[in-house]
């Protein structure tokens, strides 16, 4: 069977085949023991992760094995062993075997950071090759690296070369029917698995760690990036449009609201009482900072001290929650205020231009706006979703990247204001110091503004200016969570020396977390965040304890100023919650979650779902009979949200 599947010139697939799969079980070998204190090991799901991983890596190796083999098939047999014969063959080879064991251990540096398979961030990051390649090769020995893959592609080239493997002779007359018969193997398993298999299939297990390992890497990419945006109708449990929006009406609706008549829409006036104020707002989006960095938690490291003393001198939310796990879902959460909606973020889909975003209510009250980065904003589509949406933008343009045009002033911050730059952007110092000096800018127009800061620097490679703290640049997380609150610090004191500070609001929210993974299909201790409004005159600082989301801060914020203002957003003033009201959402890439009190109802991209209870001080799922009113309420909240952006309704005027 082997001599027909595997004749003489048909070698060089064998040895790739073996030298693709030894690679993969090695990488899938070493990601169980790395992750064997989160698993729940058992000999039966031993057997059934290499098992079912080995089938998925035989069907990515078809994707490779089937081309070869059909260029076999079609190439003449008279000009097997030409001189062009042996130029593609040798150095497809050494192309595909150095790509393919570059993939293997990118694996493990993408495994360290996020504890999954390559997925759609995988995928995301792609389309950035500045800022990965600089973050790699500020993270760890690149030249080294590449040597490495050189030196093993070789010596696997070498081993091939001494197995006769590059063989260019045939050992049958009837040339044509030998090739047809591995040509058709290899095509048959192409085509069972590329019409019949899904990547979600390997996911057969409660440990979500389990599931992980079981998928192919390779073949995870290529699905992340067909499945990058997903049509809720599609793949997610719906209800009569009717339905859900009675539903959603009623749920975002606060005491004192009144919705327009339009009944597909959310659309309606948030009534405050009182005098309103408008001081200068400051946002700051704190880069990967958990609730589990600060002491009010339980960490005993002090290492974020000032962002610890805000928990007694702001109004201090110790029960937020992040809606994901990437800073542009954070930015879309915090800045639309809405549920997350699967596939990509908002930021980065087309035709986000015009939204209802919170800029809108800043500008109904005579606010200009303005959004900061210490990188090149162009990273994550990020300039292009804040200046499509009313912002001006200062940022950090890379030199290699033609320029983009805005509808909104666009201020590079120069080499001049730059002390330390990695590939993410400027340290946080250096970006504080860039918003003093345009702040002073804007006290003099004499307006009040609104600011958008996102911070970089609490990410790999954690690197920052020499001598500021007493852990080395680079060394690990909590040096660049030192930094950052140093460099925070920094800023408040200078800005508290500024004419502006006394009637200026900072409102303080990190991101996501700087962890997510979990044994459970969602970890739900990874989506705790601080978040604080501090300097809000004539009100004490206090501790709010309801479960919330980032898509409440804003709406929150605008309570507190007794703000009167026409709403489109999902979010939701904390204070004005009843008990009922509590929930927060929580998600990933297709798992739409929502959570009240102990109670966790996570929406898959199969049109089902699974409903848990919540230990909190464990932080473990159990599995619950479905309340169906919590599943309604769920969807109601998905399903509108995606059906408003669909159809534009979440547009300005709409």
């Amino acid at each position: 069977m082997l001599k027909l599947l595997f004749p003489k010139r048909f070698s060089l697939v064998k040895t790739l085949a073996t030298t693709f799969l030894v690679f993969a079980f090695i990488i899938r070998l070493t990601l169980y023991f790395w992750s064997f204190s989160e698993i729940d090991f058992s000999f039966l799901n031993f057997i059934k992760i290499f098992g079912i991983g080995f089938l998925f890596d035989l069907g990515c190796l078809s994707y490779i094995l089937t081309f070869y083999s059909i260029y076999l098939l079609l190439l003449p047999t008279k000009f097997y062993g030409s001189v062009l014969d042996k130029i593609l063959t040798n150095i497809s080879y050494a192309l595909v075997l150095f790509f393919m064991i570059f993939s293997f251990l990118a694996e493990l540096t993408f495994w360290g950071e996020y504890q999954k398979r390559f997925n759609f961030i995988a995928v995301d990051y792609l389309l950035y090759t500045y800022e990965v390649f600089q973050n790699i090769n500020q993270s760890y020995p690149l030249p080294l690296i590449v040597g490495v893959l050189i030196i093993v592609t070789f010596f696997s080239i070498k081993i091939a070369k001494n197995k006769n493997a590059f063989n260019y002779t045939f050992n049958n007359t009837n040339s044509f029917t030998t090739k047809i018969i591995p040509t058709f193997f290899w095509m048959l398993i192409l085509g069972s698995f590329h019409l019949n298999v899904k990547n979600s299939q390997a996911e057969k297990f409660i440990n979500q760690y389990e599931n992980e390992i079981t998928k192919s890497g390779i073949y995870s990419f290529f699905a992340a990036y067909n499945n990058n945006e997903l049509n809720y109708n599609d793949f997610y449990q719906t209800k009569p449009l009717d339905t859900v929006y009675k539903s959603i009406r009623k749920l975002v609706l606060a005491e004192n609201d009144s919705l327009i008549s339009n009944s597909k829409s959310i659309k309606r006036t948030i009534l405050n009482e009182g005098e309103e104020q408008t001081p200068n707002v400051i946002f700051i989006g704190l880069e990967s900072v958990s609730a589990q960095f600060m002491q009010r938690f339980g960490n005993e490291k002090n290492i974020i001290p000032t962002i610890d003393s805000l928990a007694k001198e702001s109004i201090f939310f110790t029960n937020m929650q992040a809606t994901g796990t990437r800073t542009i879902r954070g930015m879309e959460a915090i800045s639309l205020c809405i549920p997350p909606t699967p596939g990509r973020s908002i930021v980065k889909r087309k035709n986000n231009n015009n939204l209802f975003t919170i800029g809108e209510v800043f500008k109904q009250k005579g606010y200009t706006r303005t959004f900061f980065y210490g990188g090149d904003g162009h990273f994550d589509n990020m300039n292009v979703f804040f200046a499509n949406n009313g912002f001006s933008i200062v940022d950090r343009k890379k030199k290699h990247r033609f320029s983009e045009e805005f509808p909104t002033k666009r201020t590079q911050i120069t080499d001049d204001e730059v002390t330390f730059e990695n590939a993410w952007g400027i340290c946080d110092g250096d970006l504080y110091d860039k918003v003093l000096i345009e702040v002073d800018k804007q006290h003099k127009l004499q307006k009040p503004f609104f600011n958008f800061i996102m911070t970089s620097t609490n990410h790999k490679p954690y690197t920052y200016p020499d001598g500021v703290i007493d852990i080395p640049s680079g060394k690990n997380r909590d040096g660049a969570l030192k930094y950052t609150d140093w460099a925070f610090n920094k800023f408040l004191k200078e800005a508290k020396k500024k004419p502006w500070f006394k009637n200026t609001v900072f409102v303080i929210v990190s991101d996501h977390c700087a962890y997510s993974a979990g044994r459970s299909e969602i970890n739900v201790k990874s989506y705790h965040i601080p978040a604080f409004i501090y300097n809000l005159q004539n009100i004490l600082p206090k501790e709010v304890h309801k479960l919330s989301s980032q898509i409440d801060v804003f709406p929150s914020l605008f309570g507190y100023l007794n703000w009167t203002y026409e709403s489109n957003l999902f979010g939701k003033d904390i204070t004005k919650m009843k008990p009922k009201d509590e929930r927060a959402f929580i998600a990933n890439h297709r798992k739409l979650g929502l959570l009240k009190a102990n109670k966790l109802l996570i929406l898959n991209n199969h049109k089902n779902h699974t409903f848990y209870k919540w230990n909190s001080p464990t932080n473990e799922l159990k599995f619950q009979k479905t309340d169906s009113i919590f599943l309604k309420e769920t969807i109601s909240y998905y399903q509108t949200a995606f059906d408003l952006l669909k159809r534009d309704a979440l547009k300005l005027g709409q």
